[in-house]
């Protein structure tokens, strides 16, 4: 039984050696390493670039901005691009309802294909105007009672809109004006110093003289316009009118 043991551990030994001296004695090749790939550029989207750029372009405009970047045409198909350039086409404006572009510069260099597409988007610009708090008539002159300072859109705006009761000044209304409406400066005109009917005092100068007599207004003016004027004598003449229903001629 002793005798038996030895045998079997023999071959174990045998065995053991054996493998390790075929384990170091292959020749095992080296493992190839290759260099580090810089990542593949990823394609851009031309909506997400417009936005980019609309807020940084949009910084400047008065009051507070919202930017809606519209859909593209489904219709096109696209190539991915890694290389894109927003640009304004002709007469394009950052303000209200406009169409912008967005042009691929993959091609650029000759080793693939451009192209340019136009996107609809719309720039809201808010701020403070004065805004009717009840209906005004055409000839009165707006005041605290009549107007309210209001956060409004801009852009939905004609250009002109006041923002301040001291850009009214003496004048009045020369349309009426809707509860709600805007009130913009072509809404005013300068306030009449002489209207139709008003007895005006007639001053007629000319080299070396001047004269002066009354007569009516046969039309209305603001200082420094042109009024008609019949004179006592029945004659019709043009002058320019001044405060006090005054009217200069000359002659």
């Amino acid at each position: 039984m002793e005798a038996r043991f030895v045998v079997i551990l023999a071959v174990a030994m045998w065995f053991i050696t054996d493998s390790h001296g075929q384990t170091h004695g292959q020749n095992i090749p080296p493992v190839a390493r290759t260099a580090p790939t810089a990542p593949a550029a990823q394609p851009q989207d031309p909506s997400r670039l417009l936005k980019l750029y609309l807020d940084a372009e949009t910084t400047g405009l008065p009051g507070r901005v919202e930017v809606v970047i519209g859909a593209m045409d489904d219709r096109l198909r696209l190539a991915p691009c890694t290389n894109m350039t927003p640009f304004m086409p002709a007469g394009a404006r950052l303000w209200g309802r406009t169409m912008l572009g967005v042009r691929c510069q993959d091609g650029a260099s000759g080793g693939g294909t451009g192209w340019s597409v136009l996107i609809p988007v719309q720039i809201k610009v808010y701020g403070l105007g004065l805004v009717a708090a009840r209906a005004l008539a055409a000839g009165e002159t707006p005041g605290e009672d009549g107007l309210t300072l209001q956060e409004i859109e801009l852009t939905r705006e004609a250009p002109g809109v006041l923002t301040d009761l001291a850009q009214i000044g003496d004048t009045i209304l020369s349309r009426n004006i809707a509860q709600g409406q805007a009130l913009r400066r072509e809404h005013l005109r300068a306030r009449p110093v002489v209207v139709i009917g008003d007895m005006v005092k007639l001053i007629a100068s000319g080299a070396g003289f001047a004269v002066s007599s009354y007569g009516k207004a046969l039309s209305a003016g603001a200082d420094g316009q042109m009024v008609r004027v019949q004179a006592d004598s029945g004659r019709t003449m043009s002058g320019v009118a001044r405060a006090g229903k005054i009217v200069e001629v000359r002659l």
